[in-house]
């Protein structure tokens, strides 16, 4: 299992992503603090994540899916830091 950011700009206006947060949710486990970036435990790849995700952006939106690693810094609530410790392997 691996930790993944998933990061997006959502560009069109008045459009339902309830179904993009959804899809995402659908990982074992998921945290989600930051307005445009979900952490995501999964067995997945990148790619697969993208497979899954992709069909329900639209072309003008961006979207960024790269590997956590256990090399971190910021400004963030206790929880956040407590997910993290938890679910992202060391090196």
């Amino acid at each position: 299992m691996k930790v993944f950011a998933i990061c997006y700009d959502l560009k069109t206006p008045g459009r339902n992503y309830a179904p993009l947060y959804a899809e995402i949710k659908k990982a074992s486990k998921w945290w989600h603090y930051l307005d445009s970036t979900w952490l995501v435990h999964t067995a997945e790849t990148p790619e697969q994540i993208w497979n899954r995700l992709g069909k329900l952006i639209d072309q003008n939106d961006s979207m960024l899916i790269i590997e956590v690693r256990n090399s971190k810094k910021g400004w963030l609530p206790k929880g956040a830091w407590d997910w993290m410790n938890a679910n992202v392997p060391p090196p």
